[in-house]
Parts: C-alpha cells; structure tokens; sequence
C-alpha cells in the first residue's frame, strides 16, 4: 500500500495554541482510519489540517503526490441548514463536481455521468428528483458519500458521519463505507465518538488527546490503557 498521508511530530493549532501536539500517523491506500477521543481532544482540528485549512505549527505533513491530484472528498458534520438544503438529490450529487468544472458555465457529460453513477452505486439512483431536505437521515448520508465521490474516489474524510442517525441506518451506513472501501479501495478517514462499532469496523485506530493516546490496530487498541478506559465508558 502507498502512503497517501505522513505525519511526523506535527502539531496543529490557532493563535500560539496548539490543538494538536506531537502526532505522528500514516494514511496508506486502502486503510480504514478512525480517529476517536473526547470533545475538544484535537479531532476537529487534525482535519482540517489534513483538508490543507491548517497549516502545520510544527513537524512535517507529507501528502502523496497522487492525492493532491485527485484531492479528498469531504462529508463534515451536517447544520440544520444544510439538512434542509432545498435542491434535488441530482444537484447535491453533481455540485461535488465543481472543482473539476472550474470556470466551465455547465458540467460536461463526464460530470454527469458520474453524478449518475455514483447515484446508482450508493443505491439512490430512484431518489434522483427528490427533494433532499425530505428524505430520510440515511439516505440524506447516502447523497452526500455520493457527492464526496463525485470529487474523488481516493479518500473520504467523514466527520461525526452517524450523529442523528437511529440504529438501523447507523449499521446500514457501516455496511455502506465497508462497501466502498474493501470493494472500491476507497480510504477511509473517519472522525466519530462509535468506538464500539469503529473498533469492529476499522483496520487502524488514532485516539486523540492533544496528543497520541493510541495508535495501532483494533485488536491492540481493545487491549491498551486507553481503549479499555475509553471502550469501557462507551
């Protein structure tokens, strides 16, 4: 696997205050990364590092090549505006397009098409009219995976992906993002308070307190200080 993202001894912060201390990380092609900690722990703040929102206070940030081509599709935590955003599904899809249509008046046939096809691929294809405010909170997460692909099929970021989901689409969902990254490679970089579920889920775990709590594997994590602690509290 190559690595899409390298972090040694950064430090992420605003005006003299680091949020972020000392973090050292890889993103290879293909992980299913999950960074998990309590409120105000950095997480936030290592994303948007990681979007390029942030500029490094300390250490060095190494993004591929390739993915600085291709870029990262973003799904950040949603607002009650944004929940009732009033467009159809179609043009929530197709707006992840708007990067590659740059000054272009119109989205080309290939823009379409992959609005179209990332639609059929996270099964809201029969949704395409709808209005997007009306529908449900999982199908709400399935238009807006759809737009995230629509920008790039390398990465997704996903801030706080499940909150204000109920049971049956939190497991739909997970079985979705599952989906995506062992049948379309997709990397996975995924922000949640889930530790239960992530740690069943992810094949690499950040625990976050200013500074590295944990990193490694699920099954080292269930065995560590900070997993039990924080496993044990969820």
């Amino acid at each position: 696997m190559s690595k899409l993202i390298t972090c040694s001894h950064v430090d992420f912060g605003y005006e003299n205050h680091d949020a972020v201390i000392d973090l050292n990380m890889e993103a290879e092609s293909g992980d299913y990364l999950c960074i998990v900690g309590e409120n105000g722990s950095g997480k936030s703040t290592l994303i948007k590092g990681l979007l390029g929102l942030l500029k490094p206070t300390g250490g060095t940030l190494i993004i591929a090549e390739e993915l600085k081509k291709t870029g990262i599709g973003y799904l950040p935590q949603q607002t009650m505006s944004q929940r009732d955003f009033p467009a159809t599904v179609y043009e929530v899809v197709i707006s992840g397009c708007l990067s590659k249509r740059g000054n272009r008046p119109f989205y080309s046939a290939r823009e379409k098409s992959l609005a179209v096809e990332n639609m059929e691929k996270l099964g809201i294809g029969n949704l395409k009219r709808h209005c997007y405010r009306e529908l449900s909170g999982g199908q709400k997460q399935r238009v807006l995976i759809a737009r995230a692909l629509c920008a790039t099929k390398q990465m997704l970021i996903l801030d706080e992906p499940i909150t204000g989901l109920d049971p049956s689409a939190i497991q739909d969902f997970y079985h979705l993002i599952r989906r995506l990254n062992k049948e379309e490679g997709v990397t996975i970089l995924m922000v949640t308070h889930d530790v239960v579920n992530v740690s069943r889920e992810a094949n690499k775990i950040l625990h976050l307190k200013q500074k590295v709590l944990f990193y490694g594997t699920p099954e080292e994590y269930r065995t560590s200080r900070a997993g039990q602690l924080f496993l044990g509290e969820s």
